[in-house]
């Protein structure tokens, strides 16, 4: 059954209103009509099975026939923070860590980094993004809407480790603590009161440098390696991220 993100604003006791590109796609390209059932959420709380009453010119109106529970995050909280690569490749990045259980993406700047940060092109860059981690969200039965937040400086994202629960810097150099053995104690050592947050810092295509793997364990990350083949950047977050989420037993691992 087709899913589609509203604001809370948009339900309405229990009516809801669906506008803009999303109400287009219903009408024009999955022919809706009146008495068709969709699932709509706000994202945040609420969730339900809709029926359409009403379709109008770039407005779709629904009423709520049931109320669902929203079941579908993982209880891991995981943040992909990806050094810009080239290319389409953060699109990449953010379509299948949205798939596999990612809540937000930050992207960086790091030493290595190809890509020519420009702050006048970036405004529309975040919008195609924030719409592929939104549609996204909705092809894998989401019931939120991963963040993607403005890219940080490298500085600016070291800052941030202290927000997370745990911090893990994908590197190609490290050859003694590969990623399970550091994330399955911190699993296990889990309660209901810690911070269930995970930072996972992967880095552009030329890898990083010494010196920021030396910064980032200085802030608090753990530095892990992935494995003995090298992946490509736009790879080892979706590698690291369905890791972390099996080892937690999310997808019937440990």
């Amino acid at each position: 059954m087709q899913r589609y993100f509203v604001t809370p604003e948009q339900f309405s006791g229990d009516t809801v209103r669906i506008d803009g590109e999303d109400a287009r796609h219903i009408a024009k390209v999955m022919r809706g009509k009146e008495g068709d059932k969709l699932i709509v959420s706000d994202g945040i709380s609420r969730e339900a099975l809709v029926e359409i009453t009403l379709i109008e010119i770039g407005e779709v109106t629904g009423i709520v026939l049931e109320s669902l529970n929203m079941t579908q995050e993982a209880s891991l909280k995981i943040t992909v923070a990806q050094s810009l690569p080239k290319g389409d490749k953060m699109e990449t990045v953010i379509q299948k860590c949205t798939e596999i259980g990612a809540v937000a993406f930050v992207p960086f700047l790091s030493e290595r980094t190809i890509v020519q940060y420009d702050e006048r092109k970036e405004s529309k860059r975040l919008e195609r993004w924030r719409k592929i981690s939104k549609e996204a969200a909705e092809q894998a039965h989401r019931n939120r809407v991963p963040a993607v937040h403005p890219p940080l400086s490298w500085k600016k994202l070291l800052q941030s480790f202290g927000e997370y629960g745990a911090v893990y810097f994908c590197y190609e150099k490290e050859e003694g603590l590969q990623l399970r053995s550091a994330v399955a104690p911190w699993v296990s050592s889990l309660t209901a009161e810690a911070s269930h947050s995970v930072l996972v810092v992967v880095g552009p295509e030329g890898g990083f440098s010494v010196q920021e793997c030396l910064e980032a364990e200085k802030a608090g990350a753990i530095s892990v390696g992935l494995g003995r083949r090298i992946l490509r950047c736009e790879t080892a977050g979706m590698v690291a991220a369905a890791c972390i989420l099996y080892e937690s037993g999310e997808m019937g691992g440990a």
